[in-house]
């Protein structure tokens, strides 16, 4: 029997033949197949509409109620992963390879696939082998730029598409469409998608949907219509969705229409109960104004429709046409038959009559909204539904007079969007425009939100067409408040306000009241912006009978006369306030103004007085080159790994190049640039890239003083962030920053500390506090520490001592070595060493004893030449003693005991009583008498004699 079996194709050979053979439906069916045919070409296909009948090998249409591509496959419904589908979930991290991401994959939705929103990476693949070229089209939402989202094919050599052409774009708020030409043989598709929000961000995901392939060999059957679609004609290429109010099953011919008491949303494969009608599924609006300046209050039902008056309990809709006052036309506006019409170029309005500037002035423009009677022609409203209905519905938000606010949504996930678009920003021609000065324009608005739930209000500013970040986000209810961007490049040219107030999902209608409310939005310095003030020009520019110019660098405008001041010395002017004496802001200390006089500069140059009174000079020179250095690794729940990066440009004059930080995740590749920047770096291969680098933000782009104190002005570095081990103080960097959050009104800001180190010769040896892994404890403020022989004082001849050597052989040297600790580097070096000539200890010490010998010698000549004499007045005296007779007491006459000039002291010796040396000393040393002769003691003959008979008996 034919229900035994069924037909397929051989491979294709070399010649792209191939047979039609019968294939058993049950493995034990052996008998009784048909035999082998010939087959088609393998080039052989059906138009759409049409499949090929295995039978008679002929293409035939398809019945009502089916549809077929012809040579394609189409994958429509994502209840369950169609089969040849394949996902699975990895990590593309460097060093993760233990993180769990086997759940983070594609998910079916019914209508569409999602993507994952976490940190791992979630591959969608599918191959498919093409007889003929052809082509792949699908649809995608890719409302998130957290999320890298990529397209790539492979073919039979493994080559991808290349790199740059793999980049998805943002969706612009809707269903976007890709479309790719497939070459002939067999081709792997892969959708890609890895999401970078780190900081606990609610990720949305890329959505898949529709997805259509031709080029295949044929289709050998019809593909029926999915519920809530339809084909009533033979040959349909595809099936057409059900309208609203009605419903059809699988492979449906016609759509049929709910009872009176249900309701369908378009594409509905059943209906639903109508519910009673609440006074969230209606909202207010304004008429415009009429020519006597009425307007009236008008209800109106939420479109489409699906809230039954009729049912207990229900509310009715609120009578309509209460007429009320217009308001006023915004400002730059006036009235003209009864609607506001735009002033004309050098006018100025409050929004009544426009009035040409005086002569002298200059219109201020940008646009001020404040009054809600109309929507303006630049803004959009839409609403962007969580399960993605096709219904075009732009009733997110109403004017309201005095605000305009968010209307009640068909769910309370839904998305309600506010668009303001602006065709491009130009300073006034009194302003002065430099590369110092970062505000080209600034938006304020005043908003309000009041919620019972997790509701959220998010500002999202566009960097060109495809892309647009949030720039800040509220969540619950928040009290009337303003809040303030600085635009900073040309490219932001779209702001998006969007509420969303609940993320919980199969929640219908719960929190319908929950409501946002926008009182005002200004913005400044708009391309064919209208104006709502004039400001003086300087006077030169009225002497000169031409178009405003600003006052000279360096000089103010004083309020009412329009003459140019010349601003104190050492002073910059303000950007937001260019009137007045208080536009002049004092330089910080140790800094010095620009050349516009538009910021504050240090030229990497210090000079500090220290305790003791001398003068410490700083080069910071070799530390102005943009720096970059990455915080401690931090993980998130999954055990992800990433970075805080953080480029620096500490210091330099109006031609340093500012430190920059980008985001490559998507196609924007927005860019910050300022003196201190961050964002969050993931190592990846994605795209061939070592790093990811996403959210970026400005922490510094204007420097307000450099000083060793701890604080200055608003801006503090406690000690006890860096303990210092040494005496010398640091020198810190204070910066400020002029984007304001939610969580730093005021401003970021951030303290760089350069502490002296000799020892360390790397040029960006930067630390974060101990207990602010992120460099931040609030934040707001950053504190960086940066250690380098660079940060020390330039070295004096304070800084170092001479040692003097001994004299060696006549040559004595004098050594220079710096002081211990050493806390300088650069400035003088070390003198060379000093040779100089000396006398040795050797020459004194021969020079003493010589001395010494030679006195000693005359020492003993005097002493021989003394005793000599001694001998000789001995012998003279015992010679007067033996003359004297031997009579005692009676000495003869002599002319003189002396010794006479001529008298030989060697003639007649004799022995003499035996004396020491010193004993003669002695007598030699005593007093002479008066009449220059020496006294001697004479003795009796008897004596003598006795003395003589003694020696004799001796012997």
């Amino acid at each position: 029997m034919k229900s035994d079996y069924h037909f397929e194709y051989t491979e294709c050979d070399v010649l792209g033949s191939r047979w039609r053979v019968a294939v058993p439906n049950k493995a034990d069916t052996c008998t009784g197949l048909p035999d082998p045919v010939k087959g088609t070409q393998c080039t052989f296909s059906c138009n759409s509409g049409e499949f090929l009948d295995m039978q008679s090998q002929q293409c035939q249409k398809c019945a009502a109620g089916t549809y077929s591509l012809g040579t394609g496959v189409a994958f429509e419904e994502w209840d369950d992963l169609p089969a040849g589908f394949v996902t699975q979930g990895m990590t593309m991290y460097e060093g993760n390879a233990h993180v769990d991401c086997s759940n983070s994959t594609w998910t079916p939705k019914g209508d569409y696939i999602a993507s994952n929103t976490d940190e791992c990476t979630a591959v969608l693949f599918y191959a498919v082998s093409l007889k003929k070229p052809g082509v792949l089209a699908f649809e995608y939402f890719y409302p998130d730029n957290n999320i890298y989202f990529e397209f790539f094919i492979q073919n039979d050599q493994c080559q991808s598409t290349n790199s740059e052409s793999r980049w998805m774009k943002i969706s612009d708020n809707n269903w976007s469409q890709h479309r790719v030409e497939l070459n002939k043989g067999n081709n792997v598709l892969y959708w890609r998608t890895t999401t970078y929000a780190l900081r606990g961000s609610e990720v949305k995901p890329v959505l898949l949907r529709n997805i259509q392939i031709s080029g295949v060999a044929y289709t050998s059957e019809c593909f029926h219509c999915k519920p809530g679609t339809h084909s009533a004609e033979q040959g349909s290429a595809h099936c057409s969705p059900c309208p609203a109010d009605t419903f059809s099953n699988k492979g449906a011919t016609v759509c049929h229409e709910c009872e009176k008491d249900k309701y369908a949303e378009a594409g509905s494969g059943s209906c639903k109960p109508r519910p009673a009608c609440t006074n969230s599924d209606y909202f207010y609006t304004h008429t415009p104004c009429d020519s006597e300046g009425k307007t009236q209050l008008m209800y109106k039902w939420i479109e489409p429709k699906i809230c039954s008056e009729t049912v207990e309990g229900a509310v009715k809709l609120p009578a309509s046409g209460e007429k009320q006052t217009c308001p006023p036309c915004n400002p730059g506006f006036f009235v003209s038959n009864s609607t506001c019409e735009p002033c004309t170029n050098g006018s100025f309005s409050n929004g009544t009559v426009c009035t040409k500037c005086p002569v002298g002035t200059e219109p201020v423009v940008g646009f001020e909204y404040k009054w809600w009677n109309n929507m303006p022609t630049n803004m959009k409203s839409s609403m962007f539904h969580q399960k993605f209905s096709d219904s075009d519905r732009n009733t997110a938000w109403e004017v309201a007079g005095e605000y305009i606010y968010t209307t009640p949504g068909n769910q309370d996930t839904d998305f309600l969007m506010l668009t303001l678009s602006v065709p491009g920003y130009r300073l006034p021609q009194s302003a002065v425009k430099d590369s110092e000065r970062s505000e080209l324009s600034r938006i304020t608005f005043v908003f309000e939100t009041k919620c019972s739930a997790d509701c959220r209000l998010y500002f999202l500013a566009g960097y060109n067409q495809w892309n647009n970040d949030v720039v800040e986000h509220w969540t619950g209810s928040n009290r009337k408040q303003s809040y303030s961007y600085v635009i900073q490049s040309n490219n932001t040219v779209g702001f998006t306000w969007t509420f969303q107030r609940t993320q919980e999902l199969n929640v219908e209608k719960k929190f319908s009241a929950d409501v946002a409310k926008i009182y005002s939005i200004s913005i400044t310095n708009v391309i064919r912006g209208v104006a709502s003030q004039c400001r003086r020009c300087p006077l030169m520019s009225v002497k000169a009978g031409s178009a405003c110019v600003p006052c000279p660098p360096g000089h103010y405008m004083v309020n009412g006369s329009g003459e140019c001041q010349s601003c104190p010395p050492n002073t910059f002017i303000r950007a937001d306030q260019p009137v007045g004496k208080a536009a002049c802001i004092q330089c910080g200390p140790n800094t010095k103004t620009n050349k516009a006089h538009t910021a504050c500069l240090n030229d990497c140059t210090l000079a500090v007085q220290t305790s003791g009174g001398s003068l410490q000079r700083y080069d910071f020179s070799p530390l102005a080159n943009v720096t970059g250095f990455h915080s401690s690794p931090r993980f998130t729940i999954k055990g992800l790994r990433y970075f805080q990066r953080f480029n620096v440009g500490l210091c330099g004059t109006e031609s340093r190049i500012p430190a920059s930080c980008v985001d490559n995740v998507t196609q924007s590749g927005r860019e910050v640039r300022g003196y201190v920047c961050q964002s969050t770096v993931v190592p990846s291969d994605i795209r061939s890239q070592s790093v990811v680098s996403s959210q970026p933000f400005l922490i510094g782009d204007s420097l307000i003083g450099v000083t060793t104190k701890t604080t200055l002005g608003s801006v503090s570095s406690p000690d006890s962030l860096f303990p210092a081990a040494s005496g010398l103080p640091d020198v810190i960097f204070y910066y400020k920053s002029s984007d304001t959050t939610q969580a730093c009104k005021k401003g970021r800001s951030a303290t760089i500390r350069l502490r002296c180190n000799p020892s360390v010769t790397a040029k960006d040896h930067i630390t974060l506090p101990s207990n602010c892994s992120e460099g931040t404890c609030d934040g707001c403020t950053f504190h960086f520490l940066w250690q380098s022989q660079h940060a020390c004082p330039l070295c004096t001849r304070n800084h170092y001592r001479e040692i003097v050597s001994a004299c060696i052989q006549g040559i004595q040297r004098t050594t220079y070595v710096w002081q211990q600790p050493l806390q300088c580097y650069g400035g003088e070096s070390l003198p060379a060493q000093k040779v100089s000539t000396c006398v040795t200890l050797d020459f004194w010490l021969k020079f003493g004893v010589s001395t010494g010998i030679v006195a000693a010698v005359l020492l003993i000549s005097i002493s021989c030449y003394f005793w000599k004499k001694t001998r000789k007045l001995q012998y003279k005296y015992s010679k007067l003693m033996m003359s004297s007779g031997g009579k005692e007491c009676e000495l003869p006459a002599v002319d003189s005991c002396a010794i006479m000039e001529g008298e030989d002291a060697e003639d007649d010796l004799m022995d003499l009583t035996k004396k020491s040396f010193f004993t003669k000393i002695k007598s030699f040393s005593r007093e002479r008498t008066s009449d220059g002769f020496d006294s001697v003691p004479l003795k009796s003959s008897s004596s003598w004699q006795l003395q003589e008979e003694e020696d004799t008996d001796e012997a």
